[in-house]
């Protein structure tokens, strides 16, 4: 789902001090009625104030998601990237049923 995925970047992002200033949603209709979706975040530097990232969200019509997320290295410190990569493979990886 683009848009539950969107709540989890933006809250992961808005832990390492990076705003999340800009949403964008669109939905596009396909021929066979069904729709697609596209969420894009703009991300700032808290410090800085300036554009430090993004996201790209799509949804298909099939329920798969798919994300490309593009952070700038030279104005966000190395710690904040490795820890919102952790993050991510975290929520984002595969369940497995421990018991």
């Amino acid at each position: 789902n683009p848009e539950m995925l969107h709540d989890e970047i933006r809250d992961l992002v808005q832990k390492q001090g990076i705003i999340a200033s800009e949403a964008k949603l669109q939905t596009y209709p396909l021929p066979s009625g069904a729709t697609q979706s596209r969420v894009t975040l703009v991300f700032k530097a808290q410090a800085k104030q300036k554009e430090c990232g993004s996201a790209h969200i799509i949804g298909s019509p099939g329920g798969e998601t798919k994300m490309l997320l593009d952070l700038d290295e030279n104005l966000l410190p190395q710690e904040t990237i490795s820890t919102l990569q952790a993050n991510l493979a975290f929520i984002l990886g595969s369940y497995e049923l421990k018991w």
